[in-house]
């Protein structure tokens, strides 16, 4: 009986975890549909809910299972358990929106995350806190609240110049890839230490790393957590392909350096486990419960090639060999024209890949076919250009008052 075990979603056992957003690839948001299917990444189990409570509301993040839902009239911010249906309540986001963000496409692109209160020890203060990221090219704008208080802490604002790249939540705490020259480093968005930069590690300057080219990527994989470095290699040459090379890195907390901060070790092999690098979020499963994945494996998409796969053993940089290329006799457009219909059914790939680039799914589009929308598709543009006008519009300060 969660609900009444649990009515502030207190207790993170009882949380969904394991679970994943599917996306139905019919340009029909969830929160239009009212209803959501999800993944049970460990069995395969699929199931699809109902969630007529989700009118009204805008997905901005999909947190160890739970959903984070924005409303749309008010800016206040909802944590609800897909399946349990018990939801934790946060303050509206107007005033903070006002006085330390200003900007349209901040709103439109924010996230959001559920993590572990850092003030719980109150007896008053429920135990999540929701931390909202809001994308800015000047510094991310990082902010969070205690379910049931009345206001926002600012945890970092505009002026401060954190360039955030992938973040992760990871026991209870959220972490994130930034840069700061020379060199990328993982930092703690929340809860916030007593540095401003909050850094945790430093990516080992002996790995190459360009910040116009390169990614970095953060995953929990089997109880711990990973740095993916994915790097470019430039070559003088016409092709479309690119050369990529991967380099995995343990992140062990139980193993601090001399700075008392957690090393950084090589990781070799993925064993049973395939990771997914996403825009939005990584995501790692044992292939052993989805058998038409291959173990040991990454999973990521390059500009001209949405879903590509690649043997952990393959990226020795020694060894050049090529990615497997998944999705190209299915992509539905040359990014000009529509070449074929939508292929079905969408493969279990297609779909984890799909969840970790939610600017996609939160607009029921799959990842491979939509990560780039051809000029001539000009009603799907209109249509997603006209929801995302009404999202943030609504949501815009200046519609109500804001004290």
């Amino acid at each position: 009986t969660p609900r009444e075990r649990d009515p502030a979603l207190r207790d993170p056992r009882l949380w969904p975890r394991d679970w994943v957003a599917l996306c139905d690839g019919d340009a029909v948001r969830p929160e239009d549909a009212r209803e959501i299917a999800l993944l049970h990444t460990r069995t395969g189990r699929r199931v699809r809910i109902r969630l007529p409570g989700l009118r009204g509301y805008r997905i901005v993040g999909f947190s160890d299972g739970l959903l984070v839902l924005l409303r749309k009239s008010t800016t206040a911010l909802r944590v609800l358990h897909p399946l349990t249906l018990v939801a934790v309540d946060f303050p509206s986001l107007a005033t903070v929106y006002h006085e330390e963000v200003a900007d349209m496409g901040s709103l439109r692109d924010m996230k959001a995350a559920v993590c572990s209160s850092s003030s719980s020890r109150e007896p008053s203060t429920s135990s999540i806190a929701a931390v909202v990221l809001f994308p800015n090219a000047n510094g991310n704008v990082v902010v969070a609240a205690d379910g049931g208080k009345d206001h926002w802490e600012v945890l970092h604002r505009r002026h401060e110049k954190l360039s955030i790249r992938n973040t992760l939540l990871f026991q209870g705490r959220l972490y994130a890839t930034t840069f700061h020259p020379p060199s990328p480093e993982i930092v703690q968005l929340y809860p916030p230490g007593p540095t401003l930069d909050n850094m945790v590690a430093t990516v080992p300057g002996a790995v190459r790393y360009s910040r116009y080219s390169d990614t970095l990527h953060l995953v929990e994989s089997a109880g711990r957590m990973l740095l993916v470095v994915r790097h470019v290699i430039v070559r003088a040459s016409t092709t479309k392909r690119q050369l990529l090379t991967f380099a995995i890195y343990s992140v062990d907390f139980d193993d601090e350096d001399n700075n008392g901060r957690p090393t950084l070790t090589p990781v070799s092999g993925l064993g049973d486990r395939a990771l997914f690098l996403g825009d939005g979020g990584c995501l790692s499963v044992s292939a052993r419960g989805l058998p038409s994945l291959s173990s040991d494996s990454i999973y990521f998409s390059t500009p001209f090639y949405p879903l590509q796969v690649r043997s952990v053993a393959a990226a020795d940089p020694g060894r050049w060999r090529r990615s497997e290329e998944l999705a190209t006799q299915r992509q539905i457009h040359d990014r000009k024209e529509r070449i074929r219909p939508s292929v079905r059914p969408f493969t279990i790939a297609d779909h984890l890949l799909t969840f970790c680039h939610p600017r996609e799914w939160t607009k029921g589009l799959m990842f491979h076919e939509y990560h780039v929308i051809p000029e001539s598709f000009k009603e799907l543009r209109k249509k997603i250009r006209a929801k995302d006008s009404a999202a943030a519009g609504s949501t815009h300060p200046q519609q109500y008052q804001v004290s």
